[in-house]
């Protein structure tokens, strides 16, 4: 009796993550107009994942850069904000991980998580007023307003030198966003959105704001090609 009270309680909070989940995606997608798509998800032939563990992607690459948190079937460019599709994607696929097409409404920096979290520190000890910022295992992302890569690299020619683990997600880039955020392992926010004018989109920080704080803390982080988020 215990075991079909047990998957009984299981079944159902999976039913509410998938609500949770589905309420989220409407919302980035019809009230923010942010662009998204299903994530290719993680291969859980392996059984559960506990933290510490290194998720395997379910796409057929054996070696994945971004596992588990980058587009495969719809591709990016299939990213939209109408509320009416991204119902149907996620109906069929209730548990698909939410990416995020930047560069329209919204850009992104992230650093590996560590670095981030000084980035973070830092910032707040200026003052600084911060946009969202979304967690995964191992890097923190900076939602930011759209960029230009001239407006780009103008900043960063300023730097003496900018480390390769600093990531810059603006026009054809992406980044996962927190669905259900039920199980270990999966995006979070760290800074909630906060209402923009309008009480529409949540307000975003432009990237020069943000910038020499991301590149101080990167420089603590070692450099990598593998984004691993």
């Amino acid at each position: 009796m215990r075991e079909i009270l047990g998957r009984r309680r299981k079944h159902s909070l999976q039913r509410r993550g998938r609500s949770v989940l589905l309420n989220a995606v409407v919302t980035y997608a019809g009230e923010w107009k942010w662009r998204v798509v299903p994530g290719v998800g993680y291969d859980d032939r392996g059984g559960t994942w506990r933290a510490g563990d290194e998720q395997m992607c379910a796409c057929p690459r054996p070696n994945c850069p971004v596992p588990g948190a980058h587009p495969l079937d719809p591709g990016l460019l299939a990213a939209t904000r109408d509320p009416r599709m991204v119902r149907w994607w996620w109906t069929r696929r209730p548990d698909a991980p939410v990416v995020l097409a930047t560069g329209d409404q919204v850009s992104a920096a992230s650093l590996p998580a560590a670095a981030g979290e000084l980035a973070l520190s830092a910032l707040d000890k200026l003052g600084f007023r911060l946009g969202p910022v979304i967690a995964t295992p191992t890097r923190y992302v900076f939602l930011v307003a759209p960029y230009t890569l001239p407006e780009l690299g103008e900043l960063l020619d300023s730097q003496d030198w900018v480390p390769t683990s600093l990531r810059y997600h603006g026009d054809g880039g992406y980044v996962p966003l927190p669905g259900a955020a039920m199980d270990a392992g999966q995006p979070r926010w760290v800074r909630e959105p906060a209402p923009g004018a309008g009480g529409s989109a949540p307000w975003l920080p432009g990237i020069g704001t943000l910038v020499e704080a991301l590149v101080r803390a990167g420089r603590t982080a070692p450099d990598g090609d593998r984004l691993t988020y």
